[in-house]
């Protein structure tokens, strides 16, 4: 009634959207289901021999041993499997009729292996249960017959997954009963069987691949024109997409209704019109069409009754035999589910999802617009970087759900802060961001960063909880700090890190000096690794002495650098430094090897205290690295003091009285340096690992004009005392200094009064007398 059929054989050749050839899209399990209808088929007609090789080889099998075993066994066994070989027979024969065609009911593959292998395990039931009481001239005869029933495979072969069951359950209930019979078959007779079943296996599996093959080619060449002959068809009235085709003029004489109907006009209003108009007029479109060439998803947006629809077309050229062109036929889809989609997850992958703000990523295409506009209309932008003071606590005691409402709460408030005036974004954990597309003035974004600081610093009510955090921000201009995204990042954190490092909850901004600093930073690590290689560290010695006697007993080590270019380079300089780049595991070991060694070259009263850095004390290689030291140089334990901060319990307090107490354990003794200082630490001088407390020198020396100073320096001897700790008293500088210290019950004394940091030779004349008259007097 219409030309339909010969349009869809012209457009076999048309290509879906994705590219791909129409003619090889059609889905893969309906393409394989001609395969199945033939292996139905088939495995009927040959239900009959395979039952029938099952019902006789039980009958050989009883005839065998008729006599040798129980005859009621040997009956009920044969009737039972020839009864449920003609079930299943009949049932592989209905389904070869019930289960093929587009209409069938499809048989899974697992039900096909499980009639395989129940009857298998029960023909074998009977002869493994009676092989091994059985007599080796009948146990021979059983195997042959067992292995002999492995050829019923070849009823198998249709479906190779039936036939690997079935020989894979012959083998191992032979292999079994031949296991149970080693004793009793000769060695030639249980070759010969399993000759016969390895024959039979590797014949059944041949020919089992050779047939599927057969079957699959024959199914795809039977399929093959019926699917071509559908394929059109049940891409239209499945929904995938349309149809179409214009001639050479660009007219539509060809278009499936469901364009039709997308576009809201009868088929008779679309025809013999312009394509390219009746889609809106698209400029791209007709652009490809007159490039007369292949063109593939191309995207376009559609004004519909049912409103703003995205198409998705490809076509090809129609070239007669002659060689001229013709027009174009191709196949279109509604992608305008798929847009959306796309745009959802476009959002979310742009999206934090806890703060429902821009994340990292939108952030810097945020920045770079702003950039790229700055650079054009000499308008500066700006980046913020803001970290959270204090937040780390919060999730630590109140847990992490009340840190994500703090977290969200603090989102609600930059915002509020900011306005329509920048762009705020979180950049993970407690890290967020603020792009300031128009940042002209520089006075407008420091108040801006002041009131953000006041803002966040305001108390949080979580569930009746009042929790107090704060903010420490570093900001950079572009294009004047940094001319790319990745520059200007670069200058805001190091911005960030500046006002972090300036005593936080302030605002920093990026300068030169800054960037300086920076790579001066760099070129201190390099140096640092360098002089460790070279050795240019060295240690220097500060005497301890007796406050009673004022004797020498010891000294403590002291860390020094004179660096070739920069001179002496102070410990609080590179120190963090080392510590931030995962060198101070070196250096510690060093000065631990050079403590020990010079405490081994002086009398057995001197000691040499040194000080561990919180990065040393959490390694669990550091007791291995201090008693190899001591046995390097037959050093007692009790000859070398480590001196730790109250620092090393802020993060894993458990892991560090770990490593205290194994040091402990190998005699060395352990200080707590600077005492009431820093974190109060009092719950862990219970340890028992802490042999003694030395007080800070700013109590010290500030305990002449403090009152309080003095009291303070009474209760940490008291504390001491009472866990029979001594006490060293540092930066004593004046003779009044040194009886105030002794009177308030200081075991031990150390500052300039007694002699300053001494190098090795000097340290040793001391040692030896040279210096202990001046000492004394």
């Amino acid at each position: 009634m219409y030309e339909a059929p010969d349009r869809y054989k012209r457009m076999i050749a048309a290509r879906l959207p994705d590219g791909d050839s129409l003619a090889l899209a059609k889905d893969a399990d309906k393409a394989s289901s001609p395969l199945k209808d033939v292996q139905l088929i088939s495995r009927g007609q040959l239900a009959p021999f395979f039952a029938a090789a099952n019902v006789v080889a039980a009958l050989l099998f009883s005839a065998a041993l008729w006599g040798s075993a129980q005859t009621h066994l040997l009956i009920g066994w044969t009737a039972l499997i020839a009864m449920v070989n003609f079930i299943a027979m009949r049932w592989a024969q209905s389904q070869a009729v019930k289960c093929v065609g587009r209409s069938g009911r499809a048989v899974p593959q697992w039900m096909m292996v499980g009639d395989v292998l129940a009857r298998a395990l029960l023909w074998l039931s009977l002869p493994v249960y009676l092989f091994d009481g059985l007599q080796p001239s009948d146990q021979v005869v059983a195997g042959s017959v067992i292995a002999g029933i492995g050829a019923a495979g070849l009823g198998l072969v249709v479906v190779p997954a039936c036939a690997i069951a079935w020989m894979t359950s012959f083998t191992v209930g032979l292999c079994a009963s031949l296991l149970l019979a080693r004793t009793s078959i000769p060695f030639q007779h249980m070759l010969s069987i399993l000759f016969t079943l390895g024959m039979s296996t590797v014949g059944v599996l041949t020919v089992a691949r050779w047939a599927f093959n057969q079957l699959k080619t024959s199914a795809d060449m039977g399929s093959q024109s019926e699917s071509a002959s559908l394929l059109l068809q049940e891409y239209e009235q499945r929904g995938v997409g349309w149809l179409w085709q214009v001639d050479a003029e660009n007219r539509v004489v060809y278009i499936s209704s469901r364009m039709s109907a997308l576009l809201g006009k009868p088929s008779n209003q679309i025809l013999g019109h312009s394509l390219p108009s009746l889609l809106g007029g698209n400029a791209e479109l007709g652009r490809v069409l007159l490039e007369k060439q292949p063109f593939n998803s191309l995207e376009m947006e559609l004004k519909t009754a049912r409103g703003t629809r995205w198409v998705s077309m490809a076509g090809d050229p129609i070239i007669d035999t002659a060689g001229r062109f013709e027009g174009f036929r191709g196949v279109g889809s509604d992608i305008t589910d798929v847009r959306q989609t796309q745009e959802r997850l476009t959002h979310l992958a742009n999206v934090d999802v806890l703060s429902g703000l821009p994340n990292r990523g939108r952030v810097r295409q945020l920045l770079g617009e702003a950039l790229r506009t700055a650079t054009v209309s000499n308008v500066p932008c700006a980046i913020m970087f803001l970290d959270l003071d204090g937040f780390k606590p919060v999730n630590d005691t109140f847990g992490h759900p009340k840190g994500d409402a703090v977290l969200q709460a603090v989102a609600k408030r930059l915002c509020d802060e900011v306005g329509p005036n920048g762009h705020v974004g979180r950049l993970g954990g407690d890290e967020f961001a603020i792009v300031i597309p128009d940042a002209q003035s520089r006075n407008k974004v420091e108040q801006l960063a002041d009131r953000i600081i006041m803002a966040v610093a305001e108390p949080y009510m979580i569930d009746q909880i009042e929790i107090r955090i704060g903010v420490s921000i570093g900001c950079a201009f572009g294009p004047i700090d940094g001319a790319t995204v990745d520059d200007l990042i670069l200058k805001a954190d190091l911005a960030l890190y500046e006002a972090k490092g300036a005593g936080r909850g302030i605002a920093r901004y990026f300068s030169s000096e800054l960037q300086f600093e920076q790579e001066d930073r760099v070129r201190l690590e390099s140096d640092i690794r360098q002089a460790i290689d070279l050795k240019q560290f060295h240690l220097a010695f500060q005497p301890l002495v007796n406050a009673k006697t004022k004797k020498l007993v010891g000294f403590e080590a002291l860390l020094r650098w004179n660096h070739p270019q920069r001179g002496f380079v102070p410990p609080n300089v590179f120190i963090p430094v080392a510590e931030e780049t995962g060198l101070m595991a070196a250096l510690g070991e060093f000065v631990i090897d050079e403590a020990c060694r010079a405490a081994a070259s002086w009398p057995e009263p001197i000691t040499v205290a040194l000080n561990i850095s919180p990065k040393q004390i959490i390694l669990p290689a550091l007791p291995n690295i201090v008693a190899q030291a001591l046995a390097r140089y037959r050093l007692p334990g009790n000859r070398i003091e480590l001196e730790v901060t109250e620092g090393v319990f802020l993060d894993d307090s458990n892991r560090t009285l770990d490593v205290l107490g194994r040091l402990r354990a190998l005699g060395v003794g352990i200080a707590l340096d600077d005492f009431g200082t820093g974190y109060s630490s009092i719950g862990y001088l219970n340890k028992a690992v802490f042999h003694k407390l030395k007080i800070d020198g700013s109590f010290v020396r500030e305990a002449g004009n403090k009152a309080g100073n003095v009291a303070i320096i009474q209760s940490i001897v008291q504390l001491a005392k009472s866990f029979r700790m001594s006490v060293t008293a540092e930066g004593v500088e004046t003779a009044e200094d040194f009886e105030r210290m002794r009177d308030l019950g200081c075991d031990t004394i150390q500052g300039y009064l007694f002699g300053k940091p001494l190098s090795y030779d000097r340290a040793n004349q001391m040692v030896l007398g040279l210096g202990a008259k001046r000492m004394a007097g």
